[in-house]
């Protein structure tokens, strides 16, 4: 399903006005402040001080757990970094489960295993709660915006359940079936993709400073070239203002194209060129910019070669 934002509500019925927001990293807090646009209430929680303080001036309401952030909620989204996380938050000694009513829908972002998605989707559901598969794409710009992409599945009471939240947060939600496990299985299949993208593209700009090119006009010509990709054109732009804030942290790929690199083995399919983009996201994260954003890859590749590149080599 395309998400027809002109034609939805512009406020949340009363019932789904409170959303809680577990998990405040650079994608959950742009999530609440697109949420907070649309009238919602949003409670939230973080480990990080520095992100619930940020939250509240966001106009929504930092909680000192979990627990205290969904009490009113009828609608919870969970957007920690892994499924072990999310087991945590969901069903561990002080997971959210017993706080949520009845009814309640837990929209769940982390990029996970299929099979992980469709046992905490089936223990929620246990509980009497509602659980959409709800992966994201599109980044911390585009999660600011309200213009993520959902790659979802779940029941129909769930999806009707997640929508007034959904319409705030997203510019494309896909139905992609009834189960929880298949938006992850989609999700997975994006991330060897950009896993492989931003290997290629580090891979790429490292690869012509060795041959002396400039690197600007290199970026001006590709962009504009059957060579480019989103992941390029997006990654490649840190590369060359030296700056490696972590919009998206050399660790997440670590895990995901790990995830992919599990699933291959145990369906016995051969994954070669997303094999090599684990090692090199390893090999960067080895060499302690595991913290750094994804881009790093350049950083590693120009040090191994030693090759100065914007802001200097940028040791690790």
């Amino acid at each position: 399903m395309i998400l027809d934002r002109e034609n939805a509500a512009t406020e949340p019925d009363q019932e789904a006005a409170s959303v809680a927001v577990i998990g405040l990293g650079s994608m959950g807090l742009g999530m609440a402040r697109s949420l907070l646009r649309g009238g919602f209430q949003v409670r939230g929680f973080d480990v990080d001080p520095d992100a619930l303080s940020a939250l509240a001036e966001a106009g929504g309401t930092a909680c000192r757990n979990p627990a205290d952030a969904v009490e009113p909620a009828r609608i919870v989204v969970v957007v920690v970094v892994n499924a072990a996380q999310t087991e945590s938050v969901l069903f561990g000694p002080d997971g959210i489960i017993a706080s949520l009513t009845p009814g309640s829908v837990i929209i769940s972002c982390a990029t996970m295993a299929p099979t992980e998605a469709r046992e905490f989707g089936r223990r929620a559901e246990k509980s009497g709660l509602l659980y959409l598969d709800g992966p994201i794409s599109g980044g911390w710009v585009k999660a600011d915006r309200g213009e993520l992409t959902f790659m979802a599945s779940g029941s129909e009471d769930a999806f009707a359940a997640a929508r007034p939240a959904l319409q705030a947060m997203a510019g494309t939600v896909y139905e992609l079936g009834a189960e929880p496990g298949v938006g992850s299985s989609f999700k997975i299949v994006n991330q060897l993709l950009a896993g492989v993208h931003i290997a290629a593209a580090c891979e790429a700009i490292t690869f012509a400073k060795s041959l002396d090119l400039d690197i600007s006009r290199v970026f001006d010509v590709i962009t504009k070239s059957a060579g480019n990709s989103w992941m390029f054109e997006n990654r490649i732009s840190h590369v060359l203002a030296g700056d490696y804030t972590p919009h998206s942290a050399v660790s997440i790929f670590t895990k995901d194209l790990g995830i992919v690199s599990d699933i291959g083995r145990r369906q016995k399919f051969p994954l070669p060129i997303a094999s090599a983009a684990l090692q090199l996201f390893v090999m960067t994260e080895a060499a302690g910019m595991g913290r750094d954003d994804d881009s790093s890859v350049a950083r590693l590749l120009a040090n191994i070669a030693g090759i100065d590149l914007p802001g200097g080599r940028q040791e690790s």
